[in-house]
């Protein structure tokens, strides 16, 4: 098996036994975008020269006896949102192209701190608003496993790196399933992290109550190893939580739903799913009876309005956060020819700067909380997702975890939602309500969609801080189908 197609796990033992280099690794990646990335788009900047010298700096370390994390040597892409002070920093928007922060964020610090490697930083939808990845003013990603389709969004580029073994790990943001929705469509696992568990100092801000940082793999453990390496309290960030990281790792590795109580949440499926997804999804339910897990309907009634409350919270978020890219400060400056003022400069170049999905978010969120409408519908929104919370409460009171289709579809063509943002907002009908509650939840894969062969995933949903409940269930889940299908999921994916 080649150096690209082992996992996380098997490539940090192979660095940490000086049975592969770092660099051997590292360049075996890096030859791998050279390959399919023009095909692909998964990244906006790859930094080889850098990332070598990162290797090399572990195989020295290494070599001298140090004790390293058990990523050590590892590549990882990094979501473009996340600030690094050695490589560009956009967003995705030309608003910041070529901007190079003066630090690091949380997580891309301690991602070098745990010796993993960054290749370089992959593509998303423009401050990670939308389902595709279409809305990056870098063009779209594309999805592995047919280069016509979508690879989900907003973390589109980090989830098609991953599928198309560019990198065997990356980060996402997870604002309303802009990490698990990617996963599910290409066929990998997503992982959102209880809010507040991982740092979102450094990370720019869409919507600063949702956004939640959290790792992409092709499978569960190496999923759970890069959430424990990026995640746990940062003095930086007012919203992080000051509790130990729960038990991932462990849990990763048990694997066994052995008496556990999992809840199918009967609010999140039939009209408007698709087919294949739902018979994916009633097969693995049928999985985990069989593996010995009680399973039962649970209803959260409220979690129908979860799609229009995010639609005015998100929003809402966004038209405050973006208001600092005023062309004063850093990024783009359009019109400044010395006759106009500020106020002139500032409007030319977020009209030049922002595109069209920013600029629609940033209306609906500005008309939300303006004189007169605020109680109508930033307040009612709010209202609404103490409802949604109330109903997560009440089912976790029944059940150790809840369960649903990740997403409604599978993987749609570029361009078919693009001119119809309400169908391209329904892709994250089922991921939304955990964003809402700040709990747990991860998208596995579960199988492929009779109609088209595309991938679909599976959600399981945990309490907060129950982030190990996903990685148990999942890893059961994991194992019992990737016995059943004679290998990952992915190895049953077109050659690119």
């Amino acid at each position: 098996m080649s150096l690209i197609h082992k996992t996380a796990a098997e490539l940090g033992r192979l660095v940490a036994s000086q049975e592969a280099s770092a660099v051997e690794v590292t360049q075996a990646h890096l030859d791998r975008i050279a390959e399919v990335d023009s095909k692909v788009s998964a990244f906006l900047h790859v930094d080889a020269q850098r990332a070598l010298e990162q290797a090399r700096t572990v195989d020295e370390r290494i070599a001298k006896g140090d004790k390293l994390g058990p990523l050590a040597g590892v590549p990882i892409a990094h979501k473009d949102i996340f600030a690094t002070d050695d490589m560009p920093t956009t967003a995705g928007s030309k608003i910041l192209e070529g901007w190079r922060p003066p630090y690091d964020a949380t997580v891309t610090r301690r991602l070098r701190e745990a010796g993993l490697i960054i290749l370089g930083k992959t593509n998303l939808d423009e401050f990670a608003m939308g389902s595709s990845t279409e809305n990056s003013a870098y063009g779209p990603s594309h999805n592995p496993w047919d280069l016509s389709r979508i690879p989900g969004g907003s973390s589109g580029g980090s989830s098609a790196a991953v599928a198309s073994f560019q990198a065997p790990l990356s980060t996402g943001t997870d604002t309303g399933g802009s990490i698990r929705q990617p996963a599910a469509v290409t066929g990998i696992v997503g992982m959102k992290p209880t809010y507040g568990g991982s740092s979102r100092y450094g990370l720019i801000a869409f919507a600063s109550s949702l956004d939640t940082p959290g790792p992409f793999a092709r499978n569960v453990l190496d999923a759970a190893l890069l959430q424990e390496a990026f995640s746990g309290h940062d003095e930086f960030d007012s919203t992080s939580i000051d509790a130990p990281v729960p038990p991932v790792v462990e849990a990763a590795r048990q694997g066994d739903v052995a008496g556990l109580r999992i809840g199918v949440v009967k609010e999140l499926g039939g009209e408007g799913f698709q087919p294949g997804v739902l018979a994916r999804f009633h097969e693995t339910v049928d999985l985990l009876e069989s593996l010995g897990a009680k399973v039962v309907e649970v209803s959260c009634p409220t979690f129908g309005y979860a799609l229009p409350a995010y639609y005015l919270i998100a929003p809402s978020e966004c038209s405050s956060n973006l208001a600092r890219f005023d062309a004063m400060r850093y990024g783009l400056r359009v019109g400044d020819d010395g006759t106009r003022s500020a106020e002139e400069v500032m409007a030319l170049t977020r009209a030049a700067g922002f595109g069209p999905e920013v600029k629609r978010r940033i209306m609906l969120g500005t008309y939300a909380l303006s004189s007169g409408y605020y109680d109508a519908y930033y307040g009612q929104a709010q209202k609404v997702r103490t409802l949604i919370s109330r109903d997560f409460e009440a089912a976790f009171h029944q059940v150790d975890v809840l369960i649903s289709p990740t997403t409604p579809t599978t993987a749609f063509p570029i361009g078919e939602r693009a001119d119809d943002p309400m169908a391209m907002y329904l892709a994250d009908l089922c991921t939304i309500p955990s964003n809402l509650s700040g709990n747990a939840a991860i998208s596995v894969p579960c199988g492929l969609a009779d109609e088209d062969g595309l991938p679909v995933g599976l959600q399981i949903m945990a309490p907060v801080l129950g982030d190990d409940r996903c990685y148990r269930v999942g890893a059961a889940v994991e194992k019992a189908f990737t016995d059943r299908w004679g290998g990952p999921l992915l190895s049953k994916a077109p050659t690119l």
